[in-house]
């Protein structure tokens, strides 16, 4: 560590030349010019005058009307990097093609560069350029200034890829903490900084609790979902489940791999002496350079070569995204939009674990929000916290069940409610009842298209005519992995490879049809996919369909008249998002089967 990261930066007499104009950079931070600014927006009519409120309101607390559009999902990073390089004049770097170079890198306190959202990148002479995710962050700039010697010139990145190769400089200075094992015996190497990812219960300074922050902050900082570590013959295996897939991203020496998972059991308060059963726990962790607080449940598992662990991320920071961002077609935005207009009814969600239910829940009660309505969830865990509404934590060992709680939230004046799950048939009785009884309620099942909810209500036990007269419909659904946008290869299909797609006849004799496929680049850690959309199949109840349910019919009988009345299947959903380039054939034969 240098002298200047670990005392108080000396300041320059003679203040650098300011690069795109300081005065214009100070009168964007006023609230006064960012009243002037949402208002502006808000005459293009292009955002919802509720969200942009939401994003003024948050920009005159932080000053950056900006990073305030990418936390309210009304802007990308991308599109806010460009327009602010173009604004101030300054150069856009792009970090998966511009080298960093770590001497300049370290030239700036790390807690500088979380606080200002800054990276330097290049020392040419007595000049530290350093890219930035707000030229108009004022104080932040003068913060830099003060804490280097050296004149700067500015340059603007993206947030992400800032925050992304800070969080790399922060595992990578943990690097010579982690434990190894050398003919048996675990040698430590020194002590390194802490990184800034935090357990509830505070840390150490032992090399193997910062190897476990570490792993988690990297798995925060990737978007990982799950992470897994799988005791081998020889090591701890440790894998990420990305975008729905998962990844091997280290082996953990062998004689750590019991320490590893102590670790996670002492968060989780588990009984580190049991080894013989499945436990499950919870962990809070908050992951600030990554921009995510985490609440973690822990389940162990004991195998052949000893305990095994799964950890589940949920994101509390994260915000659930609109009925418009899901990703349905124009089609089937507009079924939703009536059936979730009903004041009475059911909407049921359905598909396999994971593919993203909960999400599209919460895009309604989204959409349902609002003050003159009371809504009222409950949830194992809760996902997303949504302000103005009652969310309810199930907990079995204090007697809080589905069912329990779902009978106490329809004595507390509900108009919509939310059951996360429908597990077993009381469960489902009652949900499907309190839909007949004037009320709106939304819920999931695990069936693999959307005809087959209906018989599967009838099967947990819920009366025929019960199920044809509440549920006004059923979203099912799978979650596709997107194209990379920088390296996705448009190629022309064969006509035979058309007809296996299941494309019109007349459509694949005809040929010249351009489709998409994955390739790899940095941006996408050479996957050839970066995110994730969705792929759906929408049944809007009919009267024939009622009838048909109420009748008990089979799942044949009901899918052949949903056809009949425009359902689509999830095949021709996922092949209209493969012609626009969303996503791969590849990929919705996977997820699809």
């Amino acid at each position: 560590m240098t002298e200047r990261q670990t005392s108080l930066p000396r300041l320059r007499t003679t203040a650098p030349a300011e690069t795109g104009g300081g005065a214009e950079r100070r009168r964007a931070t006023d609230p006064e010019s960012i009243d002037l600014l949402v208002a502006l927006l808000e005459q293009t009519k292009l955002v919802p005058p509720d969200r942009l409120a939401l994003a003024g309101d948050r920009a005159r607390q932080s000053g950056s009307l900006a990073r305030a559009l990418i936390d309210e999902g009304i802007a990308v990073s991308d599109a806010v990097a460009r327009h602010r390089a173009a604004q101030f004049g300054l150069p856009l770097v792009d970090f998966v093609t511009t080298p960093i170079d770590e001497i300049a890198a370290g030239m700036v306190p790390m807690r500088v560069l979380e606080r200002v959202l800054a990276l330097p990148y290049e020392l040419d002479g007595d000049v530290l350029r350093i890219a930035v995710a707000d030229p108009a962050d004022v104080q932040g700039i003068d913060e830099l200034r003060l804490a280097t010697p050296h004149q700067i010139e500015l340059a603007v990145a993206t947030r992400d890829e800032i925050l992304k190769e800070i969080g790399r400089m922060a595992r990578a200075s943990t690097a010579s903490a982690v434990p190894t094992v050398i003919e048996g015996e675990e040698i430590e190497f020194d002590d390194a900084p802490e990184t800034d990812l935090e357990a509830d219960d505070g840390l150490s300074d032992e090399p193997l609790v910062r190897l476990v922050n570490s792993i988690l902050f990297k798995a925060a900082e990737d978007g990982a979902s799950d992470i897994h570590f799988e005791p081998q013959e020889d090591s701890l295996l440790v894998r990420f489940r990305i975008d729905g897939v998962l990844r091997e991203v280290q082996r953990v020496p062998r004689g750590t791999a019991a320490g590893v998972i102590t670790r996670f059991k002492v968060l989780a308060k588990l009984d580190i002496a049991e080894r013989r059963k499945p436990q499950d726990g919870r962990i809070s962790v908050n992951a600030a350079v990554a921009g995510r607080k985490l609440d973690v449940r822990v389940v162990t598992l004991p195998t052949v070569y000893g305990e095994s662990a799964v950890l589940r991320l949920l994101d509390q920071s994260s915000k659930p995204p609109t009925m418009v961002e899901l990703g349905l077609s124009e089609a089937m935005q507009v079924q939703l939009r009536a059936i979730v207009d009903r004041p009475t009814g059911a909407l049921l969600v359905t598909g396999p674990t994971g593919s993203g239910k909960t999400t599209s829940l919460f895009a309604v009660l989204t959409e349902l929000s609002r003050p003159e309505i009371n809504l009222i969830t409950v949830e194992d865990p809760v996902e997303y916290r949504l302000p103005g509404v009652k969310q309810v934590q199930v907990n079995p060992r204090g007697g809080v069940t589905f069912a329990t709680a779902l009978r106490a939230i329809l004595r507390s004046d509900p108009d919509v409610v939310m059951v996360g799950e429908i597990r077993d048939g009381e469960t489902a009785k009652i949900a499907i009842e309190a839909a007949l009884t004037g009320h709106f309620v939304l819920s999931t099942l695990h069936t693999n298209d959307a005809p087959s909810a209906l018989t599967r209500l009838n099967e947990m036990g819920v009366e025929p005519f019960l199920t044809g007269a509440a549920v006004t419909g059923v979203l099912a659904q799978r979650l596709a992995r997107k194209l990379c946008t920088h390296c996705a290869e448009a190629y022309t299909p064969t006509s035979d490879e058309l007809v296996a797609a299941r494309v019109a006849p007349e459509v694949a004799e005809a040929g010249g049809m351009t489709l998409y496929r994955k390739r790899g680049c940095p941006r996408c850690d050479q996957s050839g996919y970066k995110g994730r959309i969705g792929v759906y199949q929408l049944l809007a109840m009919t009267e024939d369909l009622a009838s048909l349910a109420a009748s008990k019919a089979s799942r044949q009988d009901i899918e052949r008249s949903a056809f009949e009345s425009g359902m689509t299947t999830l095949w021709d959903d996922g092949l209209a998002k493969i012609m626009a380039g969303m996503t791969s054939l590849e990929e919705l034969t996977r997820v699809t089967s």
